[in-house]
């Protein structure tokens, strides 16, 4: 690989916003962007937890600013990267990672919780990728926003129906956006990641026979770890990704492409 090519991996100079940032996927993201380089603002609800992340960023020598966001909120989105651009000087990565799941069979689904999930998952997304793209426009430099799918998004998973129709809806956002945007040269891609043990899936891995249920359906016979994620979601946000828009790679082990 030649220097020039090297160097497009590189997110030196950008600037990023990781929302959901506060533990397991949107922190090991934010980790890894920020030692791609990037200036790192992490948002989430909870102020103490963001402020271990900057600490953990800022230890490594990298950059990075806590943004205090409810996503459910548009006016919160709107205001969050503004925060951004007014902290980093401008906004060149978002990443989508605020989410929620709770399982449930479907004939106990109730409003609420199907509000809860759809404005976290999927609202949230958009407003968050609507307020970011406006600054890129503003900025004339265009950009790249990341959305965290899910294997959901792809395959139909009982009591947890809530959950894969905002994971699919983001996967059908993501590709009209990177249609309606390409102009803007603001390219939308999505991750889906398989099996993942972080705190929002934790209570699935306290039952070992879910484990090796799930563990027989990868190809390459583990489950993730978060360090996994991090080398798409720099690639895709970088300029060696320059030409890809509106894709979602599997970080799966090779299941989705096994089923």
């Amino acid at each position: 690989m030649t220097p020039k090519a090297l160097a497009a991996f590189s997110l030196a100079g950008r600037r990023a916003l990781v929302t959901g940032a506060s533990r397991g996927i949107g922190r090991a993201l934010a980790l890894g962007l920020a030692a791609a380089g990037a200036a790192v603002a992490v948002s989430g609800r909870n102020r103490a937890e963001l402020d271990k992340v900057v600490t953990a960023i800022a230890d490594a020598g990298g950059v990075a600013v806590p943004v205090v966001q409810d996503v459910t909120k548009p006016a919160d989105c709107r205001a969050g990267v503004a925060q951004v651009v007014g902290a980093l000087g401008g906004l060149d990565i978002l990443v989508n990672n605020a989410g929620m799941e709770e399982v449930r069979p479907s004939l106990e689904v109730d409003e609420a919780l199907w509000d809860r999930i759809l404005d976290t998952n999927l609202k949230g997304a958009f407003f968050c990728a609507q307020a970011a793209a406006a600054a890129m426009k503003d900025a004339g430099t265009g950009g790249s926003i990341l959305n965290i799918c899910s294997l959901t998004s792809y395959r139909g998973i009982p009591t947890a129906v809530p959950y894969g129709s905002s994971k699919t809806g983001l996967l059908g956002m993501t590709r009209a956006l990177a249609a309606e945007w390409a102009p803007l040269q603001i390219r939308v891609n999505a991750v889906a990641p398989g099996y993942f043990r972080t705190e929002l899936t934790e209570a699935f891995y306290h039952d070992v026979s879910w484990q090796e249920a799930m563990l027989r359906k990868v190809p390459l016979g583990r489950f993730g770890q978060l360090d996994d994620l991090t080398g798409a979601a720099i690639f895709l946000a970088s300029d060696a990704a320059a030409y890809i828009t509106g894709q979602c790679l599997g970080i799966d082990g090779g299941t989705l492409a096994s089923l």
